[in-house]
Order: structure tokens, then C-alpha cells, then sequence
């Protein structure tokens, strides 16, 4: 077992989703870094997703931002925030404190985000500071807050070992949390626990449920209104929870008795003997957990369908006991640290209200600020507009990209081109919001930073640094206190990240003896040793009383009365029309391999496999009346934009709606950046936006050429045309389509290998009647770059043009890189399947034709499946088509 700490093992946590995985990093003599998972952190046991195994590959250098600058031209640090605070002092000198903002993320850790909340709230006195978490969980804060009086989660992890139904709303729990989804097949193979699953779309978790209602887009509210009532018909009430800690009962269910199954089989679009099935599960299941994600939360509903979930659980009194609660599960690794300290625009630090004056006073006195923000801040969306309009002229965003994921996102490039003073603290040099900087900070990543970070289940865990700083990289923290101090404010001179922690926890300690829920003044006096030393641990962590463990079985909420509330959630409006032209529903969201906007996961060749470009999963029925065939390229448009992505025509798709990822960005696609099309429509409860429905249409490319080719440089596409760029060992792979015709084949080559004519060996093949062209470059026994070109999508192995670049060339390989396959001594992998060992869906096939019968034989044969399992239902859907095939 290692040590925690700094060693030849580092304990810390991944810096992707909010499961809050345990990992053990250790630096190798060759620059690299061994990366396994935890055995004992209780997040994880030791699993990791294919994401948190490829971390070690994105830990590289390239395009790392390692020293300030300004207005592009490099800066020292005191140069360079001094101008910061000079420009924010002014501007709020000038035109006051909420003319000045911070948008933040929760990429940061606990420490960054007290820091960030410190200065702007109890500062500089506004409370113009939100985070990318906005877009994530706000409606499940909101709901939380309107139900508990307090933004408690009441649930654990051990409740998915100890539930008799899983609910699983609007998550496709397989992908986006896949050490957990797996912890939850594991239970059912012990137990037999049932598992449903409510999505639009028949995901990978779908395929693992016992039962998938495939409702419309945004009629959550209505479903679980229904449940509401049926569970009142059958007389479930738990009347003494009801009588001791809940109010509202009655309003709430008058709202949910105008709701009979006839009618929401209208509303959702389910059969009525699919909503009669999952209404009697959950009725005569004691032991229930519904767990629910973006796409509960993403909705200009969000607040109200969380509500309507929670309703049911508190009716019941399933909540806060063993195997039964609602559970909302966060989507970044570091959004419940956020929560804690006030990183949203409508909290205070510590859980506390930002509308309660008490609060805000005890906060002050805390702090012993000079001033304290009065009232709730502008919420993600709504600062952007204030950017836009000129009321916020002076912006610092810190480790996160709005350019890209913020909904319309065409206008965040505006605001941001139009705002008189941009400061962005980043790792990279270059994203698509770095490009609208005057001041550029070098901020400590993954790996180099040290702090905490909390998990969906209230887990605290540290994050540890095992990699030198680069350059002049600073932590976020350390830069946002030597503004603080240049501005002239006291009670910013932190020495580490451990005595922010310690004043983090004091403050949730202030005044508090139980009123609040959330307390770790237990660890208010732990020194730098013991800090760096601290174990994972689940508050409350007081300094005397119960620690960790669930809420609200016995009641305990945090409302004035100690009561929780039933909200009276209304009947949701008929779904809006889809205009004529826009006659689709357009939904967006994560894909198993990648992370947001893929600065972190487009470094790693193995993450890409799976999918190497972008696209739309259209149902077949759509994509027949638009002309579209499978591998088409696909216009995406919207009121607000448009993009160009690869078709996936599939029946998981419901018909009527398109689903495609939010990943791609400028830095590599064309034109993929899907919020560009997003509506910006919020919940007027959360500020969340809706980015799970906007009207949309598709059209074919009409494409007069495609393009593959590989590289061994990053490529230069020839502008004007279809492109997605994605990293490969050794190198780079692009695909590429054109609406106009090619002039000349050599010049896009030498463009995009980087190369002029005479500075390679080059080999070609022309036929120019039929529109077909290969060409290949070498340097020495070295591949530089392959291109291939043809009047349809190119067909040829790219797993072996990619591998080809890893490694010398013999000259009788040449021919084989120019027919782009490799023989039958190097069989074409296909698609990636299996991230994690880089097993291809050819690969499987085979195994399958030579007597494979089940995902386990598979494992034995090729490991595909045995890491993190994410991709083992990939495996048995293959396996289900074979036998069907042979069954036909």
C-alpha cells in the first residue's frame, strides 16, 4: 500500500466526474506517469473509467500555458496582476461593484472556489460570481433548497448495493458515470435489484435496464406527477413521516390528481401499460432509489422535476434510509466543493442563503469583510447578457471555456469580443476563449495543484500534486489572493492550500451547533502535515457529534420549522410546437470517452477511438426524410446557428429528436461547436439553461469530394471545408469533405503534412476520371503523412494508416500504407469498443465468429471489457446481433 502523500505512489482524486474516483499516480523514470485506481478509496475500490485510465496521456506539454501574458506579449506575474487589480479597482471605482464579475468552474478545487466567493462577496461586495456548475446541477440545488431548506444530498454510494429498484432519470449513468453504473450491476447480480430507466434515448444504460420508458423530451414532470398520484390512490402515504417532518402534502398532490395515465400517455408519449409497469415498481418497492442527472436538470423545468422526484420520496418516506432516497449525481469533480463554499451566484459560503441577513452578517463578521453582497448574483446565462450589454465590463473566467459550452454560444463570442477587460486563468495557451483574453494567467492542472475536492455523495478527498509546476504556473488560489491583497484587502496572506482548508472549515463551524447542514469544524485545526495526509471522509464532519452517514430519515430538515416541504409542482405546459422548418428536437450531452470541451481528453489517442469526429444520432425514420444514408455528413441548424457532423442513423434515436455531442470545439472541427445552436432559455427557478431540447432541422452536405488522411504533424485542413481532427500515437488522423471541387491534390498535401515537395519521398495514385486519389509522404523509413481521396466517404483500415505513424516504414510496407490496409497479417482493429485495452469492434467480431458466446469469454480472449466495463454492453448488443443474424 502506498503512502498517501508524495512518494513513489500519489494518492489523489480524478479530475473528471462527480463519482470522485480514488487514483494512484506514480511518475516514471521516463517522464510518463503510471496510473491505477485506489483500492482503498471508497468512491471507486480501485476501479477506474476508460477516461480516469488514460489520464497519464494527458499530462504532456504541448499547447500548455506556462507564463502570463498580456495582450499576447509575454508578462511577468507582478506586471501582469497588478493590471488586474489596477483594471478591476477602477472599473468598480467607476461604475461600481456589479459592474465587474467572475466565472469559475467546477474544475477548481475547494480551496480556488473559498478564495474566488471570499473576494467577490465579502470584498469587493458583489455576488457576480457563478460557475460552470450552472449548467450542470443548479435545478437540483434549487429543488433541494425549495424542499430541505438546505442544498443537502441525503443519499450514499451504499445505497446502490442495498436498493430493490434503481431509477435512473435523464442519466445515461453507463457513460457518464461508469464506476458506479458498474457497482450498480454488480448489486443487481448479487440481489436483483430492478433497474429503470426513463431517457428519450435508448443509451447504454437503457440496454441494461429491466424497463426503459422512452418519454418525450422535458415530460419528466409530468411522469413523476403521475407517480405522485397514483401512490396517493394506492394508499402509500408513510402518515406518521407525513404528520413529523413534511408540510405541503396537500397542494402538491391536488396538482398531481389532474393527471390520469390517459392523459400522460398524451404527455409523454408512453404506453399506458409502460406507465402502469414503472408506477407499480416503485409503489410496491420500499427500497427505492431514483437517481437523477442532466437530463433532469438541463430543462427549462429543471427545479420542478426534481421537486416532482423528491415529492415522491418524501410522501413515501423513502428518503435518507438504506437503499431509498432521491440522489442527485454531479457531472463535474469538484461541483459539490463549489456548493459548499458558495460558488454559485445565489448561495453564501458554507450552505448559508444569501437572502438570509443573519447569514450574511455572521459571514462578514467571519471574514471581517468591509462589505458584503446583498442579494443574489447574475446566474451563468444572464451574466453573459451583462457582458454582452456593457454592465459588466470587466470579466476574470478561471479553468473553463464558455465559448463553447455556455447555449448560444455565437453570443458568448460577441460578449466577450465586446468586453473592455478579459482575464482568463487557463493550462492551455490556445481555446476558443483563451482567443478573446487581454490577460492570460498560467494556471496548476491535474497533477501539479493541491487541494480538495467533494463527490456526489459528500465525499471529501484530496488532490495532490506529483508533477512539478510548468514554468511559472501558479495555483488559482494563490492568484486570486495576490489580487486581492494589490486591491488592498486584508485576510488574504494564505501560505498553502491547507489554511484555506482549516478556514473553509472554521467557517462551517461559525455560529452553526446543527442549524446548518453542512459542518466540517472538526477539521478546523488540522495542521499542513495533517492535511497532506487526510483520508477521504464524508461530512458532516463536526467537532463533536455524528459524523458523515445519510439525512432526513428521522426528519431534521433545514427549514425555519425543521419540516421539509412538498412542493406544489403544476401541471407542465403542452410542449412547445416545433415551427415548420425546425421540426426536430435537438438534445446534447457527453459520450463516454470524452469531457467537455476536450482540452484534457483530446490529448489522448485512446479516447478518441471510439469516436474520432463528431456526430447526430438520427432516428431512421428522420434521416430517410431528410436523404440522409449512415456515414452522411449531416447539417445541423437551428434559430442560432448551425453545424456539420457525421450521421449516426439509429433506432436507439427517438424519432423526432437528434442527439449530438456538446465535445467538439474550433480546435477540432470545423464546424461541431453544438451550443452554437443551443437555445438560452433558463429554468426561472435555477437560471439553468435548457440544453436538452431546441428546435432544430438537418439537411444533407452535399459533399463533392471526402477526404482521410494521416499526419505526423498536427494538420493544417485547407480552409472552406468539412474537418475534425483527432490524436493518434505518433501523430494526428483528419477526415475532411468538400462542397466545391479540388484543384490539385500536392498543395492540400503539403499543407496539411507540412511539408514542401522536395523535403519528402513521395508516392502517389491518380484517377482522375473516377475522382480518386492516394498519396503518401516519407522522411527516411518514417511515414509523414498519408491522404486519400474520393467522391464518397473513404473506405480503408484507419487503424492501420494510424499505427503506421508510430513506428519506421520498410519500403515493401509502402504499397500497403498506399491501399490503406494492412493484410492479412495486420487485420483492420475497426472502431475502438474497449477504450481501455484498444480492442476494435472487428476484433470482437471475430472472436464471436470463432465461438465467443458471451461477454465473459470475450474478456478471457482479448481483456475488452475487464477494466471498467463501460463498453461490456457494446459486447453484448454485438453478441444479441450475431445471434439474431444466425437465428434469420
Amino acid at each position: 500500500m502506498a503512502d498517501a502523500g508524495a512518494g513513489p505512489n500519489t494518492r489523489t482524486t480524478c479530475p473528471y466526474c462527480g463519482v470522485g474516483c480514488g487514483v494512484l499516480a506514480t511518475p516514471l523514470a521516463d517522464g510518463s506517469v503510471a496510473i491505477a485506481g485506489d483500492p482503498d478509496h471508497p468512491a471507486n475500490r480501485g476501479k477506474l473509467c476508460s477516461k480516469g485510465t488514460a489520464l497519464g496521456a494527458t499530462l504532456g506539454m504541448e499547447g500548455r500555458l506556462t507564463h502570463p501574458s498580456i495582450h499576447g506579449q509575454r508578462a511577468s506575474w507582478d506586471v501582469a496582476l497588478d493590471l488586474v487589480a489596477t483594471r478591476f479597482s477602477e472599473t468598480i471605482a467607476e461604475h461600481g461593484p456589479d459592474s465587474v464579475a467572475l466565472y469559475v468552474s467546477g474544475q477548481l478545487l475547494t480551496e480556488d472556489y473559498y478564495v474566488a466567493n471570499k473576494l467577490m462577496k465579502g470584498f469587493i461586495g458583489t455576488a457576480n460570481i457563478d460557475t460552470n456548475s450552472r449548467l450542470c446541477m443548479a435545478s437540483s440545488v434549487a429543488a433541494h433548497r425549495r424542499a430541505f431548506g438546505s442544498d443537502t444530498v441525503p443519499a450514499l454510494y451504499d445505497d446502490l448495493d442495498e436498493a430493490d429498484l434503481v431509477v435512473l432519470v435523464g442519466s445515461n449513468f453507463a457513460w457518464c458515470h461508469p464506476v458506479l453504473f458498474q457497482r450498480l450491476l454488480a448489486a443487481r447480480e448479487r440481489r436483483g435489484t430492478q433497474i429503470i430507466v426513463i431517457d428519450p434515448r435508448r443509451t447504454m444504460t437503457a440496454e441494461a435496464a429491466d424497463l426503459h420508458l422512452a418519454l418525450e423530451p422535458d415530460s419528466d414532470a409530468a411522469l413523476f406527477l403521475g407517480l405522485l398520484r397514483h401512490l396517493e390512490a394506492e394508499g402509500l402515504a408513510d402518515a406518521a413521516y407525513l404528520d413529523a417532518h413534511v408540510a405541503g402534502a396537500e397542494a402538491a398532490l391536488a396538482e398531481a390528481r389532474a393527471l390520469p395515465v390517459a392523459r400522460l400517455a398524451s404527455l409523454t408519449g408512453l404506453p399506458e401499460e409502460q406507465i402502469r409497469a414503472f408506477y407499480e415498481a416503485f409503489a410496491r418497492t420500499p427500497r427505492t432509489l431514483t437517481i437523477f442527472s442532466q437530463g433532469v436538470n438541463q430543462s427549462v423545468r429543471g427545479t420542478d422535476k426534481a421537486n416532482a422526484i423528491i415529492n415522491c420520496h418524501l410522501y413515501t418516506g423513502r428518503i435518507g434510509k438504506p437503499g431509498a432516497s432521491p440522489f442527485s449525481i454531479t457531472g463535474q469533480p469538484n461541483a459539490m466543493g463549489g456548493r459548499e463554499v458558495g460558488g454559485l451566484a445565489t448561495m453564501l459560503a458554507a450552505h448559508m442563503n444569501i437572502e438570509d441577513e443573519a447569514a450574511r452578517g455572521r459571514v462578514q463578521r467571519f471574514w471581517q469583510a468591509p462589505t458584503m453582497a446583498t442579494k443574489p448574483g447574475l446566474k451563468a446565462v444572464d451574466l453573459f447578457d451583462a457582458v454582452l450589454d456593457g454592465r459588466i465590463k470587466a470579466l476574470w473566467i478561471m479553468a473553463t471555456n464558455p465559448a463553447d459550452s455556455l447555449p448560444e454560444a455565437g453570443r458568448i463570442d460577441a460578449a466577450l469580443a465586446a468586453c473592455p477587460f478579459v482575464v482568463v486563468s487557463d493550462i492551455l495557451t490556445e481555446t476558443d476563449t483563451t482567443r478573446h483574453t487581454h490577460v492570460l494567467l498560467p494556471a496548476l492542472g491535474w497533477g501539479e495543484k493541491d487541494g480538495t475536492v467533494t463527490n456526489s455523495e459528500r465525499r471529501i478527498s484530496r488532490q495532490r500534486g506529483f508533477l512539478p509546476p510548468p514554468g511559472e504556473a501558479r495555483a488559482d488560489w494563490w492568484a486570486l489572493a495576490e489580487v486581492a491583497k494589490r486591491m488592498g484587502f486584508a485576510g488574504f496572506d494564505y501560505p498553502d492550500a491547507a489554511a484555506i482548508f482549516r478556514e473553509h472549515a472554521a467557517l462551517s463551524a461559525f455560529e452553526n451547533g446543527g442549524a446548518r447542514d453542512f459542518d466540517i469544524g472538526g477539521m478546523a485545526d488540522i495542521d499542513t502535515r495533517a492535511f497532506d495526509a487526510m483520508t477521504p471522509f464524508l461530512w458532516p464532519k463536526p467537532a463533536s457529534g455524528p459524523e458523515g452517514g445519510r439525512f432526513f430519515a428521522e426528519g431534521g430538515f433545514y427549514t425555519p420549522d425543521r419540516k421539509a416541504r412538498m412542493v406544489a409542482v403544476a401541471l407542465p405546459p403542452e410542449a412547445k410546437p416545433r415551427d415548420a422548418e425546425h421540426t426536430l428536437w435537438l438534445n446534447t450531452g457527453r459520450i463516454r470517452d470524452q469531457w467537455h470541451t476536450m482540452t484534457r481528453t483530446g490529448r489522448a489517442p485512446a479516447l478518441l477511438g471510439q469516436f474520432g469526429e463528431p456526430f447526430a444520432e438520427i432516428h431512421p425514420d428522420d434521416a430517410a426524410a431528410a436523404g440522409l444514408a449512415p456515414a452522411d455528413l449531416v447539417r445541423v441548424r437551428s434559430h442560432h446557428g448551425e453545424a456539420v457532423v457525421r450521421a449516426m442513423v439509429t433506432p436507439r434515436q427517438r424519432r423526432g429528436s437528434i442527439f449530438v455531442p456538446i465535445h467538439w470545439t474550433d480546435r477540432f472541427a470545423s464546424e461541431a461547436r453544438i451550443d452554437r445552436l443551443v437555445d438560452r432559455m433558463t429554468d426561472p427557478v435555477s437560471g439553468q439553461p435548457g440544453l436538452k431540447r431546441t428546435p432544430a432541422r438537418i439537411e444533407r452536405y452535399a459533399a463533392r469530394w471526402f477526404g482521410f488522411a494521416v499526419t505526423a504533424r498536427r494538420p493544417e485542413p485547407p480552409p472552406g471545408t468539412y474537418w475534425a481532427i483527432a490524436p493518434v500515437e505518433g501523430g494526428w488522423r483528419i477526415e475532411m469533405a468538400g462542397e466545391t471541387p479540388l484543384a490539385d491534390l500536392q498543395p492540400m498535401a503539403e499543407r496539411l503534412f507540412g511539408l514542401t515537395e522536395d523535403a519528402a519521398e513521395w508516392v502517389a495514385l491518380h484517377d482522375r476520371e473516377a475522382g480518386r486519389a492516394r498519396l503518401a509522404a516519407f522522411r527516411g523509413d518514417r511515414l509523414a503523412g498519408a491522404l486519400f481521396l474520393g467522391p464518397e466517404p473513404v473506405g480503408l483500415s484507419r487503424s492501420f494508416l494510424s499505427d503506421a505513424l508510430a513506428g519506421p516504414q520498410p519500403a515493401g510496407q509502402r504499397f500497403r500504407i498506399l491501399a490503406g490496409r494492412g493484410g492479412a497479417d495486420m487485420p483492420d482493429r475497426g472502431a475502438i469498443v474497449c477504450a481501455c485495452f484498444q480492442i476494435g469492434v472487428n476484433q470482437i467480431l471475430t472472436a464471436i465468429r470463432e465461438g465467443k458466446a458471451s461477454v465473459e469469454a470475450i474478456g478471457d480472449a482479448l481483456k475488452a471489457g475487464t477494466n471498467c466495463g463501460s463498453c461490456r454492453h457494446d459486447i453484448r448488443r454485438m453478441l444479441d446481433d450475431n445471434r439474431l443474424e444466425k437465428a434469420g
